[in-house]
């Protein structure tokens, strides 16, 4: 039976760099280190594989066909938001606030989007 979600992919052009990016700017660590692949690990025990790139990034847009963000949740949005933009990290919008949810859309170096998020109250 299926459990849950062990990992999700990027494919980047230098795997490496990318997944330093990860533990410098978002305090995930590398948990395994293959011959051309990286996995990185946040401290909630979910992780990231960075695999090689083959071919051109296709559109980038929030409503493009396919995955389009990974969500990042936080105990304090404020703080968090602070550290990134003390990092230079590129936002793509301001912060919103909606029923006690904050969020924040930004991009990692490669133009890959993530989602800084709190909710007041978890999903069921």
């Amino acid at each position: 039976m299926i459990q849950g979600i062990e990992h999700t992919a990027i494919a980047s052009p230098d795997p490496a760099a990318l997944a330093q990016w990860y533990v410098d700017t978002l305090g995930f660590f590398i948990n395994y280190r293959g011959s051309t692949a990286f996995f990185v690990k946040a401290p909630d025990g979910t992780m990231i594989e960075i695999i090689p790139a083959e071919g051109d990034r296709g559109p980038g847009t929030l409503k493009s066909p396919g995955l389009r963000h990974l969500a990042l949740t936080v105990t304090d949005f404020d703080a968090a938001y602070a550290a990134l933009q003390a990092k230079n990290v590129k936002f793509l919008d301001s912060p919103l606030e909606s029923k006690g949810n904050k969020v924040v859309f930004f991009t990692d170096p490669e133009g890959n989007i993530l989602h800084l998020l709190q909710r007041a109250t978890p999903l069921p």
